[in-house]
């Protein structure tokens, strides 16, 4: 099965994905096509897998090391308090996770639920690597000591 998840790993397996910020060891970080919060990333596993449970135990451990790695990255790339982890799988079955940051700026009502609960993808402001390559350069050197 072919899912955009598949699509973009091969992409940036190729350099040939705009998306792509940094190769990890379990898979790649990249940008969000839209930006509902500055700052949201995906990591995509890679090889490509249906889900978490796919991944031997090692690769499993390694795959929820490097998002909590990209967690911590946005949380020194941007001011946000607190970092979501959704991985989720319904709508394209291949394993990646949403690495969301929050803000102390978002309104309560939005703050206390998942992004993609309260935020319009639609009307987000998309990824656009010219204004958002100070962000990209910052993810790229925090996560360099973790590189693939």
């Amino acid at each position: 099965m072919s899912t955009v998840i598949h699509e973009r790993v091969q992409l940036a397996n190729l350099g040939e994905n705009p998306f792509s910020i940094i190769k990890l060891k379990s898979g790649w970080v990249v940008a969000g096509d839209v930006q509902p919060l500055d700052g949201h990333c995906l990591f995509l596993g890679d090889p490509v897998v249906p889900d978490l449970n796919s991944l031997s135990e090692a690769a499993r451990v390694q795959c929820c090391l490097n998002m909590i790695r990209v967690g911590d990255a946005l949380l020194k790339a941007t001011d946000a308090y607190r970092i979501n982890y959704e991985t989720w799988g319904n709508l394209d079955p291949a394993l990646h996770t949403h690495v969301m940051p929050r803000y102390p700026h978002e309104m309560e009502e939005k703050r206390k639920m998942p992004a993609c609960k309260v935020y319009d993808g639609s009307t987000s402001r998309p990824f656009d690597l010219k204004t958002d390559l100070k962000f990209v350069e910052s993810m790229r050197k925090l996560l360099s000591p973790f590189a693939a």
